[in-house]
């Protein structure tokens, strides 16, 4: 009777040089999962020693790619719908200005991520972080607090021109000044409450900033 033994056993049946690939591969892949299942463990733990040590290393690995966000679940879930809108000063080629109207890019992220199964992090949390930062480092007047508070400012403004330059110089001319604000709506209370709560935009207005070359797109040119 023919034996099949070899059947049951793979590897029996490879050279000795796949085997120690296989094996070498195996080895790697299980480091990885040791590696990532560590890292996310000391960023959902307790601050401890090690987290406090390795903050920075355990940050730069979770963000953006495994954020955490618990916020669903908190004794205080948001109740408000936050928008961040911008809006332009350009130069036209004639040596005019113009005045752009406001464009919502909360709104067109969402558009972008509705229906979408696999939206990018980009999508999700680029310009919300981002408003979130600039928030927790400016004061009431919008005035920065620290370094933080300036490179804030740098990176919403990058966020705006990388997306908007393209489309408001499509016609010719050039960004001079950008200006930002948000929208803070009330969530409607639902339909059985009786509470009432005003659906009227309370607006966070931010001064004019002064587009500069760093500013701009890669590529793009401000003259």
């Amino acid at each position: 009777m023919q034996s099949y033994g070899d059947e049951t056993r793979p590897l029996a049946a490879l050279s000795l040089p796949s085997r120690i690939v296989i094996g070498m591969a195996a080895c790697a892949i299980a480091v990885v999962v040791a590696i990532h299942l560590v890292m996310m463990f000391l960023h959902v733990a307790p601050s401890n020693t090690l987290s406090k040590q390795q903050g920075a290393l355990i940050s730069e690995y979770v963000y953006p790619e495994y954020e955490q966000n618990w916020k669903l679940f908190a004794p205080n879930p948001l109740q408000q719908n936050i928008a961040v809108q911008v809006r332009a000063q350009l130069r036209t080629e004639d040596g005019a200005t113009r005045l752009t109207g406001w464009t919502d890019l909360t709104a067109r992220d969402g558009r972008a991520i509705l229906h979408n199964p696999l939206p990018s992090h980009t999508q999700q949390n680029q310009l919300r972080r981002g408003w979130e930062l600039f928030l927790n480092t400016h004061n009431a007047q919008n005035r920065p607090i620290g370094a933080r508070g300036e490179l804030s400012e740098r990176y919403i403004r990058r966020i705006v021109m990388l997306r908007m330059d393209a489309e408001w110089t499509k016609g010719g001319g050039r960004v001079e000044q950008i200006q930002v604000r948000s929208s803070t709506t009330a969530v409607s209370p639902p339909s059985w409450s009786a509470e009432k709560i005003s659906d009227k935009p309370v607006y966070r207005v931010l001064p004019w900033w002064q587009v500069t070359a760093d500013d701009l797109p890669k590529g793009a040119t401000n003259q």
